[in-house]
């Protein structure tokens, strides 16, 4: 992709806060003393997620093991692990009155045990206070260690989440301490512990990625068993993070949805500011059915 230097952001990526409040999500979020992804990482949509009353719970802490080069989540070493986090979890999922929750954590090597087993609990404790929601989670790699996987595989989310982040000549600029083939292999192995789980990953554009290598990076995630793809444009956090090489037009993301689909992906969903788990629920659901189209979507493959 032709590279851009531009300093200011395009037209595409500005946009006007949500009117609604978010002040009730962030009093149930901080009276339940839980971290989200949406403020750790600095998500770009946080506002507007706040806004709808939705969250990306982030446990097993605030602080990651791993030093990623796009992550704004801060590092060092792991904190000790609150038994009942996953009981504030499912608190917090209630009050919310969320239907569909998305559990992420950061990765935590320093346990025997990678967290999986909390990490399993909290699924556990959401869905057994709240016995009809739809949980999709969004894993570490845990190594590719099948055993770890497994606990998370049989608390019973409706969707197993785990991004590949970039192709794989990035890998390494991006996120040193992990791998694409083994990022490939957790989803492997998610598919041949459950063959009927949904699975998703997801890439960030514009680290100088070449469209022929988005397309190997698909076809090798369809080879993984991947069913939802979700594709968005890398915005740096900080200047400590790796710099921006192309801001891509929503024109190439609806070009790349629409390719991309037609590998066999249950949906591909697609655009500036897509993230893993925006409008997470809306895209399980079309990935279910062709006819539904969730309100708001934007660049998905069938438009």
């Amino acid at each position: 992709m032709q590279q851009t230097l531009q300093k200011r952001l395009p037209i595409w990526l500005r946009r006007d806060l949500p009117v609604p409040s978010a002040e009730r999500t962030h009093q149930i979020l901080a009276e339940n003393r839980l971290n989200t992804v949406c403020e750790s990482a600095m998500c770009p949509n946080r506002s507007e997620c706040y806004s709808r009353r939705t969250a990306t719970f982030m446990i097993l802490g605030n602080t990651c093991t791993r030093s990623c080069g796009f992550c704004a989540v801060q590092t060092g070493r792991g904190e000790i692990l609150e038994d009942d986090e996953p009981e504030r979890v499912a608190r917090a999922t209630r009050e919310l009155g969320l239907e569909y929750v998305v559990i992420t954590s950061v990765a935590r090597d320093d346990l025997k045990d990678e967290g999986a087993f909390h990490f399993a609990r909290t699924v556990e404790a959401v869905k057994r206070d709240i016995p009809e929601i739809q949980v999709e989670v969004l894993t570490p790699d845990f190594h590719a260690r099948e055993e770890l996987i497994a606990q998370i595989v049989a608390a019973g989310p409706a969707v197993y989440n785990h991004n590949l982040e970039s192709v794989r000549r990035l890998q390494k600029k991006i996120r040193a301490q992990a791998s694409y083939e083994r990022s490939l292999e957790v989803l492997s192995i998610v598919k041949r512990l459950d063959p009927e789980m949904t699975t998703k990953s997801g890439l960030m554009l514009g680290l100088g990625e070449s469209r022929n290598e988005i397309l190997e990076t698909a076809e090798d995630l369809r080879a993984a068993g991947c069913d939802i793809l979700t594709l968005g444009q890398y915005l740096r956090p900080s200047l400590k993070h790796l710099e921006v090489v192309d801001y891509i037009a929503p024109s190439v993301f609806e070009e790349l949805a629409r390719a991309l689909k037609m590998l066999g992906f249950l949906e591909v969903f697609a655009g500036p500011y897509v993230r893993s788990s925006y409008h997470a629920g809306e895209t399980f659901l079309k990935s279910k059915s062709t006819s539904f189209c969730p309100t708001g979507a934007v660049l998905t493959s069938d438009k």
